[in-house]
This record gives structure tokens, C-alpha cells and sequence, in this order.
């Protein structure tokens, strides 16, 4: 009467229950009243992390089903770079065959397009209906295409790439760039940006490096904001040592002229964003520059920009200029929310005890945004003044409680040293 806990675990998408499920004895291949396996299910949920658990539980993600496909290329039909990754396990296992299918349906959904392919499959000539996601799981975006009834997402040239990474495959970065930069993707969060400029990230050589550094000089501002994605992702990429990457010094050159010349908004912020990875007192001065930029892409990034100096040993710093201080103080009253919020991270996570600071973030108290309040308090408390009480009444609903209960737990945390020190007195 209560049905099959492992179905209902999966159409709850609690990966925890069906993890616990399995490890109890329940069947991976379990099916629901209609004879759908539990797999399928996931994957028709968009569900990357219960699918994952449901194949290393033991569920076969490539049995074939009534029509032919496979859970995984099931998968691959959705769009969803994430739930492909989850099913596509130990890829030694896959023989030719299996790599050539999966290649195809992934190279036909990238070549037409999901809506053309969802209306041959469906036969629907309705209404197109298109939707902007935030997938929680991967932390990108989407465009989710409804239509006769079936739902995808258009990660599909993600999806492409991923295979041909796994499969020891390798794309031009030419190639590569006009994929990320075609016209139904067009920014930095979506899937497939962030897919296609980690598979080139993770080849590590310079013919790489230098593919993607030619494209500042690129007509289109796309192209140049995906090499310099490209260019600081090989430099992050680099993980076997612990010392520099073989690109940082020419990153830090590169991206210094690139900022003096750069004029569109997103792509100055990247070229920012970059140079603040690097340590060089040329640095500062370009992002002091933008402090009034027009555009608060810009003015996000500025902090990013700006000198800092250790103190002690504990990981605290401090702005290294009076200017630098000066700057974020400044960001603390932009009008754009975003900026501010920023502004509000950068002061109270440094050790800075200027009086100036504590006022700055005493006046974000009350903040649009919660977040902004909630590191306004944050930085208070962690300076022991006691406006982060008055502050923390004025928070008010919190998304994800646990996600920042550190964080919120900075008032309770400074009325314990407060008694503590009245106690020595």
C-alpha cells in the first residue's frame, strides 16, 4: 500500500534515503506501478546526484529498455551535463559500439539543436516553451525546452564535449570556442560554457594556452571573454604541484595589458577577475580605475583587484593601502545590491579594525539583501561590537539555515567572549 521506498526516495531526489536504501538490501533495479525503473526515473527528474547513487548501487545504465535506448543515453537525450556524468561510471567498460552510439545521439542534439530534434521525436508543432534554470547540483544554467510533453535541457554541446573528453577525443580549441560561444549560449554560467572551458583547462600545454590568449584580439567580445576564462581556468587547473602554474607569469602579463586596452564590461571583469589571482603592484591602480565603472560587473571585481597584508599567523589580512581601504568602503554604498554585497564579504572577512569599517558595515544592517546583513553582522560580531546584535534581529528569513550556521552563529559566539571577559574582571 505505501509502494516501493526506493521509488519514492527517488522521486523525492533524497540521494541520502536512497543511498541508505541500497546499502539496506534494496534493488537498484527496482520499477515504479508502471514499470519504469528507478534510474530512468532519476533521469527523467534531472536528478544527477540520486542517479549516481542508484549506478553505484548497482543499477545498469546501460540496459537496453522497450525502446531501444539506455538509461545513459536516455541521459544524454536530456541535455543535462551532470546526470550523463553521473551514469557514464569506469568509461573502460564501454566498448566501440557503446561510445559510437552515445557520441552520435550527443553530436545530433549539438548539430540540429534541441528543438528541432524534440519536434521530429514528438511530432508536436505547439508552442515552444523555454525556461532559465539554475541547476543546484552542478551550479550552472540552463535553458529548459518543453515541448509535446517532453522536457530537456540544452546542455546537449556540454554533453558532446564530455563524451569526447572521456573518450580521449580532442576537439581544436577553435572548434571548441565556436561551440561555447554560439549564439543559444551566450554567457559564462550556462552548462556547456563551463564544460567546454574545463575540458580545455584540463589539457595543460601551451598550444592550449596560446589558442586562448590569441582571442583577445577577437572582433567579437564572446570570444574574448571565453579565452580569458579559458586562460585563468588553466591556470587554477594546475594541480600537480604546489608551486607556481607553467602559466601564471605569463597570465599576470597577459592580463595586464589586456585590462589597460579592454572596453567591454564582461570581459574586463573576467581580465580583472584574472589579475586578481596574481600578487604585483601593478595591479591595484588598474582596478582602483574602475571603482566608478558604469557597469557593476566591473565594480564587483574591484576587491578582487586590491593589495592585502597578513596579520599574524591565523589568516588574517588587511587592506595593504589606505586607497584600497578607501575603495571598498566606497563599494559598501554602490547602488547596485550585488556590489554592496560583495563589499560587505570583503570587509568582514578581513581582520581590518579601522573604526571605519565597523560604521561601513553597521550601515548595511539593513541591507536589501539578507546575505549583505548577514555578513554586516558577521563582521561586526567578529570585531566585538555589539551593534551585531541589534543587527542580527534585523537579518529576518534565511535560505539554507545550515549552509550558514557558522556564519550565523557569530553573535552567540561573541556574547560568550563578552561574559567571558566581564567574568576576568
Amino acid at each position: 500500500m505505501g509502494g516501493d521506498p526506493l521509488v519514492a526516495a527517488v522521486l523525492d531526489g533524497d540521494e541520502c534515503d536512497v543511498r541508505n536504501l541500497l546499502e539496506g538490501g534494496a534493488d537498484p533495479e527496482a520499477v515504479d506501478g508502471r514499470g519504469t525503473s528507478v534510474l530512468c526515473l532519476a533521469v527523467a527528474a534531472f536528478k544527477s546526484l540520486v542517479a549516481r547513487e542508484l549506478v553505484n548501487g548497482g543499477a545498469d545504465a546501460l540496459r537496453r529498455l522497450d525502446d531501444g535506448s539506455t538509461p545513459l543515453l536516455r541521459a544524454v537525450d536530456s541535455g543535462f551535463v551532470g546526470l550523463v556524468l553521473s551514469l557514464l561510471g569506469d568509461v573502460t567498460l564501454l566498448d566501440a559500439a557503446a561510445r559510437a552510439e552515445l557520441l552520435a545521439r550527443a553530436r545530433e542534439w549539438h548539430e540540429r539543436g534541441p528543438v528541432a530534434v524534440l519536434r521530429e521525436r514528438t511530432g508536436s508543432p505547439g508552442p515552444v516553451e523555454t525556461v532559465r534554470v539554475r541547476d543546484g547540483e552542478w551550479f550552472t544554467e540552463y535553458h529548459e525546452i518543453r515541448l509535446g510533453g517532453t522536457t530537456v535541457r540544452d546542455g546537449h554541446t556540454g554533453v558532446l564535449t564530455l563524451l569526447e573528453q572521456h573518450f580521449g577525443l580532442r576537439p581544436g580549441a577553435d572548434e571548441l570556442a565556436a561551440r561555447a560561444c554560439a549564439p543559444d549560449h551566450l554567457d559564462g554560467d550556462h552548462a556547456s560554457w563551463w564544460q567546454i572551458t574545463s575540458a580545455l583547462a584540463e589539457r595543460q600545454d601551451d598550444e592550449t594556452w596560446e589558442a586562448a590568449a590569441a582571442l583577445c584580439a577577437h572582433a567579437d567580445p564572446l570570444y574574448r571573454r571565453f579565452g580569458a576564462d579559458v586562460v585563468n581556468l588553466l591556470d587554477a587547473w594546475d594541480q600537480e604541484s604546489d608551486g607556481p602554474s607553467p602559466f601564471q607569469r605569463r597570465n599576470l602579463e597577459l592580463f595586464l595589458d589586456w585590462a589597460a586596452e579592454e572596453r567591454h564590461p564582461d570581459v574586463l571583469a573576467e581580465v580583472l577577475a584574472g589579475l586578481g589571482n596574481h600578487e604585483d603592484p601593478r595591479i591595484e591602480p588598474l582596478g582602483l580605475a574602475h571603482l566608478a565603472h558604469l557597469d557593476p560587473k566591473v565594480r564587483l571585481v574591484v576587491p578582487r583587484t586590491l593589495e592585502r597584508r597578513a596579520l599574524g599567523d591565523r589568516g588574517e589580512w588587511a587592506y595593504a593601502t589606505p586607497e584600497a581601504l578607501d575603495a571598498v568602503l566606497v563599494l559598501t554604498r554602490d547602488p547596485d545590491a550585488a556590489v554592496r554585497e560583495v563589499a560587505a564579504h570583503d570587509l568582514a572577512s578581513s581582520g581590518d579594525s579601522t573604526p571605519a569599517v565597523g560604521d561601513a558595515l553597521a550601515a548595511l544592517l539593513d541591507d536589501e539583501r539578507w546575505t549583505t546583513r548577514v555578513w554586516a553582522v558577521f563582521g561586526l560580531a567578529g570585531r566585538d561590537d555589539p551593534r551585531c546584535i541589534e543587527g542580527a534581529a534585523r537579518v529576518g528569513p534565511v535560505t539554507d539555515y545550515d549552509a550558514w550556521a557558522w556564519i550565523l552563529d557569530a553573535p552567540d559566539r561573541y556574547e560568550e567572549r563578552r561574559r567571558e571577559r566581564e567574568a576576568a574582571e
